[in-house]
């Protein structure tokens, strides 16, 4: 089974956060699964690369990670996002679960918020 790896999570939230977006894209496989309910789901490096360079909606914000506990093969985040969604100051929390590869990156993850659009 694969082991989860917390430190490759907090990077991911310090270059989100940073906007080194080739970084970010660094955590994760190419065969990316990201799911938010509600929304369609992304599928593959490619698809993740295009919603952060130009669909994702927040922006100028940052995460502050709450709790975050690793188990197998998942790491679950509990967290706190302020910044701006669509142009609009927003504050608030939210739920990640990472689940990774043998060779050390992501392969799904799922977001929990309670925000129509992440």
């Amino acid at each position: 089974m694969p082991q989860a790896d917390p430190s490759v999570v907090r990077a991911y939230y310090d270059a989100i956060d940073a906007e080194e977006y080739e970084s970010v894209f660094a955590c994760f496989d190419e065969d990316i699964v990201y799911e938010r309910p509600g929304q369609a789901d992304i599928e593959g490096i490619e698809a993740l690369r295009a919603f952060y360079l130009d669909g994702r909606p927040l922006t100028d914000g940052s995460h502050e990670i709450r709790s975050l506990t690793s188990e197998g093969d998942t790491v679950a985040v509990r967290g706190r996002f302020e910044g701006a969604q669509n142009g609009t100051e927003v504050a608030f929390g939210f739920a990640d679960f990472f689940e990774f590869t043998d060779d050390g990156t992501v392969d799904r993850r799922y977001t929990y918020t309670d925000r129509d659009t992440v």
